[in-house]
């Protein structure tokens, strides 16, 4: 047998173990090293973003309430008449003189003739009057004639009478003669200013009541060519609201037309970013409808009143519970026509604005007044471009040799 002693009996010694839960030196180290990269970071992060403060983003006024807005063009009717024909409909593109609504003309068409039988009698009726007043004129001097023959029958006649080879009763009917020949020529010379009163300086074709004529038949013209609606300018359709068969009335809306290239946008700013906002800053866009895109326009001036000051019913703040609430004014900003063309945009939609305020020397408000239309159309200035030729044809056909007719 082997021989054992107590020692080789005893246990085995255990090594104590390092608490889990406690941090090691090599951890904490680790982590204080994480937080000051963490903190060195935000420290970066904050020295970068004031850098870009002081350099470029004080120099930017930014906002998300903008919409895009242009000009809503309200075609009404200038006559009233019933609908026979529709060029167009909501979205078509519609040019500048292009017909688009046509009313029944046959009712301006009898008003049209009626101007112009009018017209041609008030030329022939003229024309007597001119007549008329040559016919004064004539018997203005026949009735002269007589009565200077009178008188110097009744001159004679008391030469005589002291030789008695005249009779006193014979010498009293000369005498009458002399009174009826003078007011015979009284009543030519009333008859004759009477006729000159409607002829006197005047002119057949330039007549008043001839002028008076030829105004009703352009009147009547007019409201004929108007009966086919022409498109005041050019753009695109949109709320049209009439139907074949419809009998409007005048300034009846019929339909909007939008002209998509003469847009802007309206920035509402809050009035504590108004302060450094000028007319013709620049300024830069996005539009919600094109993540990618990038419009550039300028500030064209500033409202001369908030939302709520232009409000149907305006706010009240005279209450015991008044509560402050920031207000916002629209600013008016252009579009490049180009990029507008390139990427079309359409009214109410949403746009994000940052104004540029690097230049302070500008206006906020206008200082003189606009010398140039803003907007404008030449599409009614040709309507009455032939009348004058169809009135003239109907003076020549109506009046006699303008020989006769010289201005007395």
């Amino acid at each position: 047998m082997t021989d054992t002693t107590p020692e080789d009996h005893a246990a085995p010694v255990v090594e104590p173990q390092a608490d889990k839960g406690a941090p090691t030196a090599q951890t904490s180290r680790n982590r204080k090293r994480a937080f000051i990269i963490l903190g060195a970071v935000f420290l970066i992060i904050g020295l970068i973003w004031l850098i870009y403060w002081l350099i470029i983003g004080r120099f930017h006024v930014y906002t998300d309430d903008a919409y895009v807005n242009g000009n809503l063009v309200q075609l009404m009717s200038q006559v009233p008449g019933t609908v026979i024909k529709i060029n167009t409909d909501d979205t078509y593109l519609v040019k500048q003189g292009q017909p688009i609504i046509l009313l029944d003309p046959s009712d301006m068409q009898i008003a049209l003739k009626s101007a112009h039988a009018s017209l041609a009698l008030t030329v022939r009726q003229i024309s007597q009057a001119f007549e008329r007043a040559k016919q004064a004129q004539a018997t203005l001097k026949l009735r002269a004639a007589d009565l200077v023959k009178a008188q110097l029958d009744l001159k004679r006649r008391l030469g005589l009478i002291g030789d008695k080879a005249v009779s006193r009763e014979e010498l009293q009917h000369y005498k009458t003669s002399v009174e009826n020949a003078q007011a015979q020529y009284d009543f030519a010379l009333h008859s004759l200013r009477s006729a000159l009163a409607i002829v006197q300086n005047s002119h057949l074709y330039t007549h008043p009541q001839v002028e008076r004529a030829k105004e009703n038949y352009k009147i009547a013209y007019l409201n004929l060519i108007r009966t086919t609606i022409v498109a005041p300018i050019t753009g695109f359709v949109a709320k049209r609201n009439i139907q074949i068969g419809q009998r409007i009335a005048v300034n009846t809306p019929m339909l909007a037309i939008i002209p998509l290239d003469n847009l802007w946008v309206d920035a509402n700013y809050k009035e504590s970013q108004l302060s450094d906002l000028r007319i013709g800053q620049p300024v830069t866009l996005r539009a919600d409808a094109y993540s990618d895109v990038t419009y550039h326009g300028k500030i064209l001036g500033l409202n001369a009143g908030t939302g709520a000051a232009f409000a149907l019913l305006p706010a009240q703040n005279a209450t015991g519970n008044w509560i402050k609430i920031v207000q916002r004014l629209p600013v008016r900003i252009s579009l490049n026509p180009e990029e507008l063309k390139q990427y079309p945009l359409q009214i109410g939609l949403s746009m994000r604005v940052t104004a540029d305020i690097h230049n302070l020397r500008g206006n906020r408000l206008p200082t003189q007044p606009i010398q140039q239309p803003v907007y404008s159309t030449a599409v009614y200035a040709s309507q009455l471009a032939e009348v004058q030729k169809i009135i003239d044809k109907i003076l020549r056909d109506n009046s006699p040799d303008m020989s006769l007719s010289k201005q007395l």
